[in-house]
């Protein structure tokens, strides 16, 4: 287990987490009722695409009542390298309403409705971590399902893989959004693996295969939207 993630920003240990629960296939995806006490919003900043599928365009829905559905949508992971090819986590904050306090990779998030992908990706990493990535590179895009034992809520994407680079330089813990990130880390991508092989309940379900995708061959994605 990485039991210490070493960044100047962050020298703590991680906490434990309930394990995950993945997919239907597996029978774990109750359909039991979500994120009690959230209030759903008709604010259009809260929306996310709706995807068939086959990750065709179907509409748009409030982002936390898909999350209570497992309503499939679409949604993005940035990932930035360093120079030297380690890779920037994030922690996600305690407030977080599913899979809070779990190291992820650099962004997660949702493109808003007519959003383009790598536009929704620099526009979220801006927001939370308080600098611009520059261009983002489309790598590829797949399909999971997780759901988040403490909230009952779900994660039904089509995720779309982003990589980028980072200046190290650029890093700001005064510049973060206390409310997405609770810390960062600058770690060596086969140690990050190997963590997350080792102590998956410590890591947000869809790391492993954002961290695949971002470091494979460039693929094409199926969904149609603008990028």
């Amino acid at each position: 287990m990485l039991a210490l993630f070493e960044s100047e920003h962050v020298l703590r240990r991680v906490r434990d987490h309930p394990d995950i629960e993945l997919g239907r296939a597996r029978g774990t995806c109750r359909r039991e009722p979500r994120g009690r006490g959230l209030t759903v919003s008709d604010d259009v900043d809260d929306a996310v695409v709706l995807l068939r599928a086959d990750a065709a365009v179907i509409g748009s829905m409030d982002k936390l009542a898909a999350h209570q559905r497992a309503t499939r949508h679409l949604a993005f992971s940035v990932v930035l390298f360093a120079s030297d090819g380690r890779v920037l986590l994030q922690r996600r904050a305690a407030s977080k309403y599913h899979f809070a306090g779990r190291w992820s990779n650099t962004c997660c998030s949702h493109p808003r409705p007519g959003e383009p992908l790598r536009a929704a990706g620099r526009r979220r990493t801006r927001e939370e971590l308080g600098f611009d990535p520059g261009p983002l590179e489309v790598r590829g895009a797949f399909w999971y399902e997780a759901r988040d034992p403490a909230s009952g809520l779900v994660e039904h994407e089509y995720d779309v893989v982003l990589v980028g680079g980072v200046d190290t330089a650029a890093l700001d813990r005064d510049r973060f959004d206390r409310a997405d990130i609770e810390a960062t880390a600058l770690n060596a991508l086969d140690a990050v693996r190997a963590a997350c092989a080792e102590s998956p309940r410590d890591f947000t379900p869809w790391l492993p295969d954002v961290l695949d995708i971002a470091t494979g061959r460039p693929r094409p994605i199926a969904v149609d939207v603008p990028y």
